[in-house]
């Protein structure tokens, strides 16, 4: 376990493979962990230096008081690269994680090579939505929400399944201000046009019955980056590394081995 200090709150990182290994960076969604990934991780290429962190008010990182702006939350995601000593990533951000990549990419292009966009848009939600969001949680918490959460994030095979009541369990753990103080932050964050100005190799992946950000809403998203490259995993909600892992592990893995991207950052290329 690593940690990264920023203005006082700590940041929980899991790394694992080779320290010279190409840089693999995965951000978290709202009301999750890092562990989100862990069943993608043993499908993908061997060699990578693979870091996932938890985003602050989440999993073991720090619960500072909220609100948080999403300009906060990059740099969250800047420190951790350089305190990891990284350059040229890919960076895989699901939901807001997806969200806080674009603002990475943008603020330092130094440290995103390649970037994966997984059910996320460059606004998702509108201000009044995040703001009732806010306020129930505030007077009800997380747990009276958690069926309706639930069912906008998978879909219908896996909330049939035996697996939904732990990861029910693992949002009612989250933190109420560590999940308002991020309800904040995609409340105010808007990349339409900051998105738009990238050019770099992108993966933009949706979940068929995704009911928070919808199929249409990513594609829309993709459209704003020149050449990405848009992939939809069929019977899957808003988190398929969870629901989907082989197949998101497979769409993944692919990007990785293309050449842009598996040469952006070799061994040895890192500063």
């Amino acid at each position: 376990m690593r940690i990264a200090a920023r203005d006082g709150t700590r940041l929980h990182i899991a790394e694992t493979g080779p320290p010279d290994g190409r840089p693999l960076v995965f951000a978290n969604s709202l009301g999750t962990d890092l562990r989100i990934w862990d069943d993608v991780l043993p499908r993908l290429p061997d060699g990578l230096r693979i870091m996932r962190y938890d985003m602050r008010g989440h999993g073991l990182s720090d619960v500072p008081d909220p609100p948080y702006g999403m300009g906060t939350l990059v740099a969250d995601a800047e420190a951790v690269l350089d305190t990891l000593d990284v350059r040229a990533s890919c960076f895989v951000g699901l939901s807001i994680g997806g969200m806080v990549a674009q603002g990475l990419a943008v603020k330092r292009p130094d440290l995103v090579g390649a970037l994966v966009l997984s059910n996320t848009a460059a606004r998702i939600g509108t201000e009044a939505l995040w703001d009732r969001r806010i306020a129930d949680v505030r007077r009800h918490g997380l747990d009276t929400m958690a069926d309706g959460v639930m069912e906008r994030w998978f879909g219908r095979d896996f909330r049939a399944s035996g697996a939904l009541p732990m990861w029910r369990a693992r949002f009612c753990e989250t933190p109420p201000d560590g999940y308002v103080g991020c309800c904040a932050a995609i409340r105010g964050g808007d990349f339409y046009t900051p998105t738009s100005g990238l050019r770099l190799p992108t993966l933009v992946i949706a979940g068929s019955e995704d009911g928070t950000t919808p199929p249409d809403l990513i594609r829309e998203t993709a459209a704003l980056i020149p050449g990405s490259e848009f992939a939809i995993i069929r019977r899957a909600g808003h988190l398929p590394p969870i629901e989907a892992p082989a197949e998101f592990g497979r769409v993944l893995a692919a990007f990785l081995n293309r050449p842009d991207v598996s040469a952006l950052a070799s061994p040895g290329t890192r500063r």
